[in-house]
């Protein structure tokens, strides 16, 4: 192997330096996104995770995007708070399919005192099962944070959505800054952050920039990135939105491996809209996590075996999960492993060429 230099982790990028890589020619941000990718990962692995509602409709929020605003009339169908012997069934059924990670999400603003108990019940039995557990809960105080922490949770998710400029035109009843608060009370507990966005939702490739420089520049970089493609709700304002093009939504995927070179990118809502070749063009530019299963909260996901048809065309495997997973020591010797298995001809470097 030549000698290869891994990107820098940065924390201080500019909206111009992003702009560019954007408007990088496609060949060339696609080869400098799969470099980034191989210096940092396994490239024929991603990380599986499934996603279940936990509670379902009825959110005070007025998100524009979403089905379950209660401030639009999307014909979803209101459920209470699942049972928690429910949830483990579901979370062991993930599992045999193949997750390493079960995700749970609930409508709420924020969890109140009465259901918090519920909550951290899941989050312990699920953790039994010996998966890694994220919860999306809307906003959390420190206290919160603290609480789910001490229970066990591994990530939080809550998404800045879209960049600060175009927050307001898409959600009205919180602020982009109580989102930061949030995942700052998420990370002084301990826990990983889990936070990308929705693009597609008549956004500029400006406000493109703008959540990825966002996301990008926190302190610490989000360990999981989920980038979702909006899935058009009937009876929300952005029912009919104009389609996003296919190569703008897979230029997003490859800038954000580029500027969080260590963060897990996950290939999110939308896949449903996906032709399997559009897939393979996000897992070249760098997505190496998607949700595993046939639906997401409350939107349609690929069926278990197209996945794993798909995967078996591609040669990609699922990523197997590292019972000692915040072990800095133990990632960095599975790095060091990865690289060795690598050889000259297995990664060609253009700049060589004459």
């Amino acid at each position: 192997m030549t000698n290869q230099t891994t990107s820098p982790v940065r924390h201080d990028w500019t909206p111009d330096e992003v702009a560019a890589l954007f408007n990088l020619p496609f060949n060339d941000l696609m080869f400098q996104a799969q470099t980034v990718h191989r210096q940092h990962f396994n490239p024929n692995e991603v990380q599986m995770s499934t996603l279940l509602s936990i509670k379902t409709g009825a959110c005070p929020e007025d998100c524009k995007y979403c089905s379950q605003s209660g401030h639009y009339n999307t014909g979803l169908e209101k459920e209470k708070l699942m049972e928690i012997q429910r949830v483990i069934e579901e979370a062991k059924a993930a599992k045999e399919q193949g997750s390493s990670r079960f995700c749970m999400g609930a409508a709420w603003r924020s969890p109140s005192k009465k259901e918090m108990p519920y909550v951290v019940d899941m989050i312990k039995q699920v953790k039994d099962l010996g998966m890694e557990t994220c919860m999306t809960l809307g906003m959390l105080n420190g206290d919160q944070a603290k609480e789910l922490a001490d229970a066990g949770l591994d990530y939080y998710n809550h998404n800045l959505d879209t960049s600060p400029e175009y927050y307001e035109d898409i959600i009205t009843t919180r602020s982009f800054q109580d989102r930061l608060d949030t995942l700052q009370n998420v990370r002084d507990s301990g826990m990983k952050v889990c936070s990308g966005g929705i693009v597609g939702m008549g956004e500029s490739e400006r406000d493109r920039v703008g959540l990825l420089v966002e996301l990008a520049n926190m302190p610490q970089h989000p360990e999981s990135v989920p980038i979702n493609m909006l899935v058009k709700i009937e009876g929300t304002p952005m029912g009919d939105v104009e389609d996003l093009d296919d190569f703008d939504f897979i230029r997003t995927i490859a800038v954000a491996r580029i500027m969080m070179p260590e963060s897990h990118v996950r290939l999110s809502a939308g896949r449903e809209e996906m032709n399997e070749q559009m897939q393979a063009m996000c897992f070249l530019a760098g997505a190496n996590s998607i949700f595993y299963g046939c639906k997401l909260l409350t939107t349609a996901n690929p069926e278990e075996n197209s996945d794993r048809q798909l995967f078996k065309k591609l040669g990609i495997r699922p990523e197997q999960r590292n019972q000692e997973h915040g072990d800095k020591e133990q990632q960095a010797a599975l790095m060091d492993a990865v690289k060795q298995q690598r050889t000259d001809a297995f990664f060609y470097d253009a700049s060589q060429a004459s």
